[in-house]
């Protein structure tokens, strides 16, 4: 099992945390798509603290040498798939092709709320992700056929530059159409953590999917992300848990439930190192650890120690 992470802030904080990463041979470096940053520190309203991700993840292509970056992961509700296709692009000959670029339906009904974005019912979501996926796929290919879809349309040219190594990740948790639409067209296909019942369900239906669309399934690189909690010992994760939950406006005995039921990294040191044989067994093979809200990067380093 190989690690990333991924965090949010302000650039002098995710360039230290992406140079840290780095330093640590971390595998990749991921910054979350959001207008907004969550919860308030407070449990109380939105964090309104987050910037747009792209020019971070320029600075970052050229502040850092070999950690891989991504997006992780852009939503098709205010990313029209041209400019994800342009600041995908510039991003990858910016870092020597070390970029994925994320795709997903977007999910914070609050953030595009707050600044009067549209968010279609869900079906349209996913059938804007699929038509950006296929318009993606058609501008890096030869771009002979173009793409004409019902939202997204695209001139039948060769589209320049087609980059150094852009690959397309597909995030989300849905059980059928993501995995779907990440066999068809995914480089990497991040599912948000689940029970392994639920992990197995996943991969095998993006695998079905890849075999139809005519690609090699172990071609596809399967992660995982989630923000993990835990301590050396009881009282330390407990702490940890009752800090997360107040920032995150939730009952702790809830949100232990509910991470325990996703199969989050939870616990003592010993709990959490139990976690991942079950994920790698179904053949995850990279884990994003999410470090957000209170937690920083002497966390991380402890969660690496744990996890080896």
């Amino acid at each position: 099992m190989e690690f990333g992470l991924q965090t949010r802030g302000s650039y002098p904080y995710v360039r230290e945390a992406a140079q840290w990463a780095q330093s640590r041979q971390l595998a990749n470096f991921a910054l979350p798509d959001h207008y907004l940053a969550g919860r308030s520190p407070t449990g109380e309203g939105y964090d309104t603290r987050s910037a747009d991700i792209y020019p971070y993840l320029g600075g970052l292509a050229r502040e850092t040498d070999s950690i891989e970056l991504s997006a992780l992961v852009s939503p098709v509700t205010y990313r029209h798939p041209a400019a994800l296709l342009k600041l995908g692009l510039a991003v990858d000959e910016m870092s020597g092709g070390r970029f994925t670029l994320g795709v997903g339906t977007g999910w914070m009904r609050a953030e595009h709320e707050m600044f009067g974005l549209a968010f279609p019912e869900w079906e349209e979501r996913f059938d804007r992700l699929e038509e950006a996926l296929g318009y993606l796929s058609s501008a890096l290919g030869d771009g002979s056929e173009g793409f004409h879809g019902e939202y997204y349309q695209l001139e039948p040219v060769e589209h320049q530059p087609k980059g150094t190594n852009l690959r397309i990740m597909v995030g989300g948790s849905g059980p059928k159409r993501t995995p779907d639409l990440a066999g068809r067209f995914a480089d990497e296909f991040n599912i948000y953590s689940q029970p392994p019942d639920g992990l197995a369900v996943r991969i095998e239906r993006a695998r079905k999917s890849a075999v139809a669309a005519g690609r090699d399934p172990d071609s596809i690189v399967l992660s995982s992300v989630s923000p993990p909690v835990v301590g050396p010992d009881e009282a330390t994760y407990r702490t940890r848990l009752e800090a997360l939950a107040a920032a995150r406006g939730m009952e702790v005995d809830k949100l232990e439930k509910g991470f325990r039921d996703m199969s989050v990294p939870m616990g003592t040191h010993e709990e959490a190192r139990d976690t991942f044989g079950p994920l790698a067994g179904l053949g995850i093979t990279r884990y994003y650890l999410q470090i957000i809200g209170s937690f920083d990067l002497d966390y991380a380093e402890e969660l690496l120690e744990v996890l080896g």
